[in-house]
């Protein structure tokens, strides 16, 4: 391999369905692009990190996609959405919604790494109330929180921000604040101190709630 080809991560996963899992053929085919002595990172967000080269990443995009694997970019991007395991079934628990709205929102561009994720009832499997945007399925409608954080000394939950939303209004009330936060944010600030500083209610007012 010439010494100048660079390398880029690509972020994998089998998509969204129940549960975080993969097939065989779809390891085997991961397998195919690594090479003896690589490594796979499995991330907390459901996803594996692969190394690969970077004027074959379009082709292994292709191979990927084929037997079912979901590429997503790394870096500054909002990841794929976090989900529970819809132990309950996909139309109880929403799973359309939730891959539709993964479909929305998952690579743009933000300041820094942006988490959401999706659960489909109250119980909180996907952990929506620790994440940067978060979802949750209560009865018939969809509750939407922002500003959760996991991490260290800072840790807190996400503030409830509309609550019974219909999966159109909840699109694009979760596309309108990344939207904001996109243009607005500060580089390499996360979506809670965003808020701290832009301030709940001028957000509010410009998602017009």
């Amino acid at each position: 391999m010439d010494q100048q080809e660079k390398k880029m991560k690509l972020a994998v996963n089998g998509g969204i369905s129940f549960g975080a899992k993969l097939t065989a053929k779809q390891l085997a085919v991961i397998a195919e692009y690594m090479n003896d002595g690589d490594e796979l990172e499995l991330t907390t967000f459901q996803q594996l990190y692969i190394e690969v080269l970077e004027n074959h990443a379009e082709k292994i995009k292709e191979k990927f996609n084929e037997v079912g694997l979901v590429c997503y970019p790394v870096g500054n991007f909002v990841k794929s959405l976090r989900t529970c395991n819809f132990c309950k079934g996909a139309e109880e628990e929403g799973m359309p919604v939730a891959i539709e709205l993964n479909n929305r929102i998952a690579g743009k561009s933000v300041p820094v790494t942006l988490r959401p994720a999706y659960t489909g009832c109250p119980v909180g499997c996907g952990e929506p109330l620790v994440n940067d945007i978060g979802v949750m399925k209560v009865k018939n409608g969809y509750d939407l929180y922002i500003g959760g954080y996991a991490k260290g000394k800072n840790a807190k939950t996400g503030i409830l921000l509309m609550e019974q939303l219909v999966p159109e209004r909840l699109y694009e009330a979760v596309e309108q604040i990344i939207s904001i936060y996109a243009e607005n944010g500060k580089k390499r600030e996360p979506l809670y101190k965003f808020i701290d500083r832009f301030g709940l209610e001028n957000l509010k007012n410009q998602l017009a709630i």
